[in-house]
Formats: structure tokens, C-alpha cells, sequence
């Protein structure tokens, strides 16, 4: 589904997120013993490894630069690495924790203030430093270092799957966040979506890779630097086909894997911000290009928008050396127990298999707290050739789950019927169906880009003069509800890996009789304004100020615990002339991502 863009726009989107890569099995003589049960300490033990002694890495002649992913990984033995990352509010800076779990005992520690900024993960975690076969030094650096990032076991015994998120978000009003790495698992340090490309000739280098003093001393990780050599090899995307993979094949791992992308604001290109369809579209930068075995793309969400969904991710370790290769070559691409290699496209949750009969009731049960984002990635453009003259005030926004219940709306098609009539349903502890109400209903969204099925009356945007009275109204207000931010995965029953998060399977298809939306508890759905009808007509306004008002659930069609807290404001000044509007965004409190 490709939506068209306007020549002379720039869109990328992602729900920026580090792919799970699986059954990484290292390599052969890196694997540690299960700790001894008698002298096992509550802390976990960490340590550095490499999965393989070299890597090839590609320079592209159309875009040259190397991104580094050398292929060293953090071990967790003796337990599970976990930290809690979360704020008050945003007038508070970012805290994080180290959580120690042993049974049903508890206990937290909190960790040095100031020691992270945002949620994208520890900074200045690896440091890395690059030789070339003179010895002399090219390259000196550090890169941070999500602890969700690319993954898998380094032991038999370890569990079968992790429990921990994967990937560290990047949305700019992320509340919540927790970051991990298994016991007896293994995950990838390099930096992915936060790492620039580094300019390297063709060549062999030799590559020292070690954690930064500050978390050997914080974390007690000893002092065993990782030696990998590095191969840079130029590539052209213009080369014929070569071996085992062609080179438009290649060139769409190198293109950032085309993954989360979606709706985008005009001409817009901003911070990252948790992708989102790696949001309905963010406007970020797009993922760092890596190739597709890497490990380090996009697990699924394919987005909305104007790019293909990404290649599958092998698993890490089976392209390294041909000795694991024929070790693992039973292994095949796909998610199931014990392997969560990235490969899979998430499948659509399945709605009830007939429409709910019975006297509508609403029980005494938990219920969905929707919340809105203040809008981000804000941005003033033309429209185009689609509305030739005029001017629009373009957003992202996203609208997320506090709980501490999911949201689950089925809608159903009568047939011959254009809309399908949805039904909120509610579940009791035990998650067993108590429930349902009528909602409204949901349309069938037919333009290229969408085309699935979108609830209606979900949200509502809203431009606000400075007195905070409505000016203009967006046309926008259904939406394909999915999971694409993790907002704040530090509320009760936030769910750290939820379904119905691809939007290519989320939301139905044209002929579907039946489809379920849900929004999971501690995640959002962020749509951009990308298109005019869909953003601020701002043409006829004056310069000044104005507020961005993003408004969940507008007509309380949804049932929820608290109907009070679903309004945002973002405050935006106009500025220019017709044809050549600006806008200002001032920071929204410690917060400042336009």
C-alpha cells in the first residue's frame, strides 16, 4: 500500500525500534556455565563477548558509509539485567533504576542521576576503537546501548523466549520504559537506529570494543576488551546480481529497511520519536541501514506509509562463519519457542466469531485509561498539487493506553452494509469476557496509504486560537487502531509485547466480514497529519499563537476509567506569509522535540 507523495517532500518514518534477533547461540567457547546455585550472588553477572572473530561490513558508492555493527554482545548470567526508565511527568527529568528479582522478592536500586537523558537506551555504553592494517588508529568512539536490542540465548537452559520489550523507544513524550537483557541471554551492543555511519575506505581494520568505565564500575562488569577484524568492502546498488542475493535485494536491506514507516508530516523530518507505525508514521530519520541478516532492523510494523515492509532478519549469529552456519542449518526463519528471530509479519488479532447478542452491559470491571500525547514533530508545508495555494500546519499525535485494561473494539459488516457496527468488549481478572457495549462504527478507508478498516470518533485535533477556543478542526478522526508506542510499559498490566502491531494485518481488508482493533495496555497509536484534509488548513489564519489540542475518545463512545484526562495541548506561533508560513514550537516543558 504506497501512499503518493508530492515531488520535492521529504517523509521518514519509523517506529524506530531494534529487531529481535534469535537463537543467537553465539559462538562455540563463549558460552558460560549456569551459575553455581550455592554461591549464585542477587546481582546478575555481565560481560562482553564477540559472536564471531571478523565481520564484512559494506560501503555503498551512492551513499557511502559503514555503520558498525562489530557483533558484540552483553551477557546476563545469574539472573536477569533489568532497569526501570520512567518520569514523573514532563516537568521531571528521566530516572532510571536497576531491578534485582530473586523468587517473589523485589528490590530496586536506583542508579546515578543524570546517567541517561531520554529512553533510548545507556549512553556512551561501547567504546570503540578502529585500527588499519598499518596500526595506525582511524577511529575513536562510543555508542549507547539498548539492552532490548537484537537478542538470543547463549545457553540451552536459558528461557525459551524474553521477557523484555523489544526495543527502546523513541517517541519524545515516552513516559515509561523497561529495558532488559534475559538470563542466561545475550544482547547486541551496537547501536542501530542511534548509530551514524562512519566513513571507511575499502580495507581491513582491526576493531577493540569495550564497556565505558563508568558502567564497568556501576554494573561490575570486568575489564575484557573484544578484538574483531573488520572487512570494508565497496558496493554499488547498481552491481548485477551476485551470489545467493541480487542486488536490488540488497539495496533494500541498505535502503533502513523500509520498516514503521507511515503517515508523515509534510516535508518534515525531525527528532526520533518511538516509532510509532514505527508510528502511523513519526517524522524521524530512517533506521540505519544494515544488512538483512543482520539482526538490527525492524521486527514487524510495517506502517501505513510509502515504504515496503522490512526483509526478514535472520538470526545474527547464522551468517558469521560457515561453522555455525552448518551448525544451525536446521534452523528456519520465523518466530516460535525459543527463536524470535524478526523475520515474522505480526498476525491480526481475531475478532469474536459472530456479532455479541444479549442485553448490552458494561460490568464493575477493569477498564482502558485513554490518554493523548501533546503533539510533536510539527511542521508548516504547501499543499502541493493537491490543494495548490494553500497552507497547512501538519503533526504527529498519538492517543495510548494507561489501563489497566486493553482496549478491544470488534466491528462487524452486515452484508451489502459500507460500515461495519463495532462493539467495545470487557473482561474480568481472569480475562474471560463479562461484557459489551455498542461503539460506534468502523469505515472502510479506501486511499492509497490506508485502505483498511478505521474506528470512528477515536480521536479528535483540534487547532486552538491563544484563548483556547476552537479555530480550526481537523478532518481526521478514525483510525486503524494499533500498538505502535511503548509509552510508558511501567503502568500496572502493561503488556511489553503486544499484538496487532502491524498495520499491514492490523485493520482488515476491503472484503473482511469482521475485524478487532485493541489497544494494549502501555502502548499508543501515532498517526501523522500527512495529508491536507488531514492536517490544519491554516491559510486564512493570522500569525500568532495557537495550541494543538489532540482530544481521545471526543464523544465518550468508549467506556474508560477516567474521561478527564484525554485532552493535550501543544503550543505552536505562527509566523510568515502565505505561501511561506513558519511555525515556532516552543519546548513543552523539560521536553523540547518540535
Amino acid at each position: 500500500m504506497m501512499t503518493r507523495f508530492p515531488q520535492g517532500r521529504t517523509n521518514r518514518l519509523t517506529r524506530p525500534s531494534i529487531a529481535v534477533a534469535a537463537a543467537v547461540a553465539v559462538t562455540a567457547g563463549v558460552v558460560a556455565a549456569a551459575p553455581d546455585a550455592k554461591t549464585a550472588e542477587p546481582a546478575p553477572k555481565l560481560r562482553l563477548i564477540a559472536a564471531s572473530t571478523s565481520v564484512t561490513l559494506d560501503s555503498w558508492k551512492e551513499d557511502p558509509g559503514v555503520y558498525l555493527d562489530l557483533g558484540t554482545y552483553l551477557t546476563s548470567e545469574n539472573g536477569a539485567f533489568e532497569l526501570k526508565v520512567t518520569r514523573k511527568s514532563y516537568k521531571d527529568p528521566v530516572t532510571v533504576s536497576q531491578v534485582f528479582r530473586n523468587g517473589k522478592k523485589t528490590t530496586t536500586k536506583a542508579l546515578p542521576a543524570g546517567i541517561v537523558k531520554d529512553f533510548s537506551g545507556l549512553p556512551d555504553f561501547a567504546q570503540i576503537q578502529l585500527t588499519d592494517a598499518a596500526g595506525k588508529t582511524v577511529l575513536k568512539q562510543t555508542e549507547a546501548f539498548c539492552p532490548n536490542n537484537a537478542s538470543g540465548r547463549v545457553r540451552p537452559d536459558a528461557p525459551a523466549n524474553s521477557k523484555y520489550p523489544q526495543s527502546c523507544p523513541i517517541n519524545p513524550f515516552t513516559l515509561g520504559s523497561v529495558w532488559g537483557v534475559e538470563n542466561g541471554w545475550a544482547s547486541n551492543t551496537y547501536a542501530g537506529y542511534y548509530s551514524k555511519p562512519v566513513q571507511l575506505a575499502a580495507g581491513t581494520y582491526t576493531a577493540k570494543i569495550d564497556v565505558t568505565k563508568k558502567y564497568r564500575d556501576l554494573f561490575g562488569i570486568a575489564s575484557k576488551p573484544q578484538t574483531v577484524k573488520v572487512v570494508v568492502r565497496e558496493r554499488s546498488w547498481e552491481e548485477p546480481a551476485g551470489a545467493g542475493r541480487s542486488a536490488a535485494a540488497t539495496r533494500q536491506g541498505h535502503q533502513g529497511h523500509g520498516a514503521h514507516q507511515g503517515h508523515e508530516a509534510h516535508g518534515q523530518q525531525a527528532a526520533p520519536s518511538h516509532g510509532a507505525h514505527a508510528a502511523h508514521g513519526a517524522p524521524v530519520r530512517t533506521e540505519a541501514p544494515a544488512a538483512r541478516t543482520t539482526g538490527a532492523g525492524a521486527t514487524f510494523n510495517v506502517g501505513h506509509g510509502p515504504y515496503p515492509p522490512a526483509p526478514p532478519a535472520l538470526p545474527w549469529a547464522l551468517k558469521k562463519d560457515s561453522l555455525q552456519r552448518q551448525s544451525f542449518a536446521a534452523a528456519t526463519v520465523g518466530d516460535r519457542a525459543g527463536q524470535t528471530d524478526g523475520s515474522r509479519q505480526a498476525p491480526a488479532v481475531q475478532p469474536n466469531a459472530k456479532r455479541p447478542t444479549g442485553k448490552a452491559t458494561v460490568p464493575d470491571v477493569p477498564k482502558p485509561d485513554l490518554r493523548s500525547l501533546p503533539a510533536y514533530g510539527i511542521t508548516v508545508s504547501e499543499g502541493y498539487e493537491e490543494a495548490p495555494g494553500r497552507d497547512y500546519l501538519a503533526f504527529s499525535a498519538n492517543v495510548w493506553n494507561a489501563g489497566p485494561a486493553k482496549l478491544v473494539v470488534d466491528g462487524f459488516r452486515s452484508p451489502g452494509k459500507e460500515l461495519m457496527d463495532a462493539y467495545q468488549y470487557f473482561y474480568d481478572a481472569n480475562g474471560k469476557q463479562v461484557g459489551y457495549t455498542p461503539t460506534g462504527t468502523m469505515e472502510w478507508d479506501p486511499r492509497p496509504g490506508h485502505e483498511h478498516w478505521h474506528f470512528t470518533d477515536f480521536a479528535s485535533y483540534r487547532l486552538l486560537k491563544a484563548d483556547k477556543k476552537e479555530t480550526v478542526r481537523s478532518g481526521k478522526e478514525a483510525f486503524c487502531l494499533a500498538n505502535t508506542d511503548a509509552v510508558d510499559y511501567t503502568v500496572k498490566n502493561a503488556n511489553w509485547h503486544p499484538d496487532n502491531t502491524d498495520l499491514s494485518t492490523a485493520c482488515g481488508q476491503e472484503n473482511s466480514i469482521s475485524v478487532r482493533e485493541v489497544l494494549d495496555v502501555g502502548s499508543g497509536d501515532t498517526y501523522t497529519q500527512d495529508l491536507p484534509g488531514q492536517s490544519f488548513d491554516i491559510t486564512g489564519l493570522p500569525n500568532g499563537t495557537y495550541y494543538i489540542q489532540v482530544l481521545a475518545n471526543p464523544e465518550n463512545r468508549l467506556k474508560e476509567t477516567n474521561h478527564k484526562n484525554n485532552s493535550a495541548l501543544r503550543k505552536v506561533v505562527l509566523g510568515g506569509k502565505k505561501g511561506a508560513r513558519t511555525v515556532r514550537v516552543p519546548a513543552h516543558e523539560l521536553v523540547n522535540a518540535n
